[in-house]
């Protein structure tokens, strides 16, 4: 993905007014994101991203009408260019899982401190994904070790189209490892992230082959 030139555009969707406005404060305050609009449930999205064209969508999981974990799926078809952080008042838990299966860049918990939501921003801008390797594998053990039997069958079936050199890579991502050829493999899986190679490698039950 192509680094955003020009203020970072954010778009806000929280069904929490405190949320939103406090988001609003922390974003104003920096020179190179302008919060171009804000929505308070997931049924306003669609319009938003139409009407603002934003670069990253900050992304409250539950919310009342249409949830985050929809409104992600709907902006990665609207706007596939545009990414989005998950915003949760949990740690880790299987929404956020869904949601970066979904195609979200990251996660952060509502309580992080202004700085590292300011960072976050300017890393997807930047065209990564905000987990580091060590959160990648947090997230992949959180995992139950046996997964769906159609997320398996699938996550099989596309690591097997991919080359022996290529699949080694796969599992090293799945593992929390960065590589350089990771482009080349999302666009042969056609994902979004690196979290979602780990995802895909850790429900064709490759993910902890180093570790035992």
């Amino acid at each position: 993905m192509a680094a955003v030139t020009g203020p970072i555009r954010v778009l806000i969707v929280d069904d929490d007014a405190l949320v939103r406005a406090g988001l609003s404060m922390i974003l104003g305050a920096a020179t190179d994101i302008e919060v171009v609009g804000q929505a308070e449930d997931g049924t306003q999205v669609v319009a938003a991203v139409d009407a603002h064209r934003p670069d990253v969508i900050l992304m409250d999981i539950r919310m009342p009408k249409l949830d985050g974990l929809a409104a992600t799926s709907l902006v990665r078809g609207r706007l596939p260019a545009a990414q989005v952080i998950v915003l949760t008042t949990f740690d880790v838990d299987e929404h956020v899982l869904t949601a970066l299966r979904e195609g979200a860049a990251g996660f952060l918990v509502k309580d992080t401190p202004p700085a590292e939501i300011l960072r976050a921003i300017r890393l997807v801008a930047g065209g990564d994904a905000i987990l580091s390797p060590a959160v990648t594998r947090k997230l992949v053990d959180h995992m139950s070790a046996d997964g769906a039997p159609a997320d398996n069958a699938r996550a099989v079936g596309l690591l097997d189209d991919l080359t022996e050199r290529e699949r080694e890579v796969a599992v090293a991502v799945g593992q929390g490892h960065s590589n350089a050829e990771i482009a080349r493999l999302l666009m042969k899986l056609d994902l979004t992230n690196r979290v979602q190679i780990a995802l895909l490698v850790h429900d064709a039950g490759l993910s902890t082959d180093a570790h035992h």
